[in-house]
């Protein structure tokens, strides 16, 4: 018998052998593809649910409001009702291996890139570029500060200062690779990631709405503030397509930020906080770049694509079509974020890191609020 094979042993009336052996890896397997069907069913019943509620409660008190409940909103609700359920029945641990969130958002923004005009793009690249720069620069300096003040790890300040100036879950992995963090610190920072992105996807679009921001406005803000990606296209598909084109913009900058900070993380605790014999001092080119969130290049590169085939005659009802593929991956990241939400971790770190992480998203509000409207106060979409 070899170490990767499960048995369950026995014998029959006649004692013959009847042990059974399963390799476990076609067992992870399938619970994988479990997982991804468990996802695409939730997906499925979120489109019901955005096309059919509205006639539902049409000539209802509730008329309005059901007409503009977007698709972010069921997915995420399905996704933490599932959470739920497959909880109860101990089966959501095996089948998180199928929920791929990180696979599904980063697919929906490549998509989302064949429908964003190069010339868009290129024009707000600078004004994103400069906010980045500024907003990661403020809101990390902020965390990593007040961090120090509370007394945290330097690892888990690291890991929460990241998260919250840059991209959330995806910079928290990027950091903790850097300074070798533990994997209860990254899943205490993802959890604390989740708990404050999910109310910021509604909350931001209505504040948005209330201060009569302008589409760019919002777009910039959203996608300076909200921590994850997956977030920031749910909230920017509330705001509506201009704002979420302009937000993706602001945060595919942002994450293309990650590899930088992740190696002056690594530069930093390398040769001030661990000092460890043979540790490397200069983090190498190819560190750089499998640290690099790579979607970002084909982003870019469904945008040239897209801009292109129009330009040159092609029929906007091929992109429809794109849009519509990539709604269903975005559907599908939402719907994970919910499955995937855990309050492990949260009930062990006491109330400092929740204290440092809700204090550094009020600075990322309002840093994130003030930015976007000197850099896009005067920027249209179109």
């Amino acid at each position: 018998m070899t170490e990767t094979e499960d048995v369950t042993a026995g014998k029959d009336a006649a004692g013959k052998d009847t042990t059974e052996r399963t390799d476990p890896r076609s067992n992870r397997l399938g619970y994988a593809v479990a997982g991804v069907l468990v996802v695409i069913a939730l997906g499925a019943a979120t489109r019901f649910l955005e096309q059919e509620v509205p006639g539902w409660a049409a000539g209802t008190p509730l008329a309005k409001v059901a007409k503009s409940i977007e698709f972010p909103v069921y997915a995420i609700a399905l996704g933490l009702i599932g959470n739920v359920v497959l909880s109860k029945l101990a089966l959501r641990e095996a089948l998180s291996r199928g929920f791929r969130t990180e696979f599904f958002i980063k697919t929906g923004l490549v998509l989302l890139g064949a429908s964003i005009n190069l010339k868009l793009l290129v024009t707000a690249a600078g004004p994103a570029i400069i906010q980045a720069l500024l907003l990661i620069t403020i809101v990390f300096g902020f965390t990593w500060w007040l961090g120090g003040r509370l007394g945290l790890d330097d690892k888990l300040r690291a890991l929460l200062a990241s998260a919250v100036s840059i991209c959330g879950v995806s910079a928290a992995i990027a950091a903790a690779g850097a300074v070798q963090a533990k994997r209860e610190q990254l899943a205490y920072a993802a959890s604390l990631v989740i708990i404050f992105a999910l109310p910021s996807i509604f909350l931001l679009p209505w504040l948005a709405s209330v201060l009569g921001l302008s589409d760019a406005v919002a777009g910039a803000w959203i996608g300076g503030n909200i921590d994850t990606t997956a977030a920031v296209a749910a909230a920017g598909a509330i705001a509506g397509e201009d704002a979420l084109q302009i937000a993706t913009i602001v945060k595919t900058t942002q994450n293309a930020l990650i590899g930088i900070v992740a190696i002056a993380l690594t530069a930093y605790f390398a040769l001030k906080v661990e000092r460890k014999p043979g540790a490397q001092a200069r983090p190498s080119l190819r560190e750089f770049w499998d640290r690099f969130p790579k979607f970002v290049l084909g982003f870019i590169a469904a945008s040239v694509i897209g801009t292109l085939y129009l330009l040159w005659g092609g029929d906007k009802a091929d992109i429809s079509t794109v849009n519509d593929l990539r709604t269903w991956f975005l559907i599908f990241a939402f719907v994970a974020i919910g499955l995937e939400f855990s309050l492990r971790g949260l009930r062990e770190a006491g109330w400092r890191p929740i204290a440092l992480f809700a204090s550094a998203t009020v600075v990322n509000i309002v840093a994130a609020l003030g930015l976007a409207t000197l850099l896009f106060g005067n920027f249209t979409v179109g």
